[in-house]
């Protein structure tokens, strides 16, 4: 994954999610409850990484913003 950039993470409410799951369809579900909740700039894809199990995925969150009243 590309290094979090500043502008993620500039002002408060912004977030970062890092999701770590054993596959695809779990990462996908965590990130469909958060954006259930909150805006949310979706992963569309989970990245794997030699060496390491299961799958990773990055969202990217703003709390500031809440979809449910």
């Amino acid at each position: 994954m590309k290094p979090i950039s500043e502008a993620h993470v500039a002002q408060p409410g912004l977030a970062v999610v890092e999701v770590a799951a054993c596959d695809d369809q779990t990462a996908f579900a965590v990130q469909e409850l958060l954006a259930g909740r909150w805006a949310t700039a979706p992963a569309d894809r989970t990245t794997r990484a030699p060496g390491e199990p299961g799958v990773r995925l990055r969202c990217y969150l703003d709390v500031r913003q809440s979809i449910r009243s």
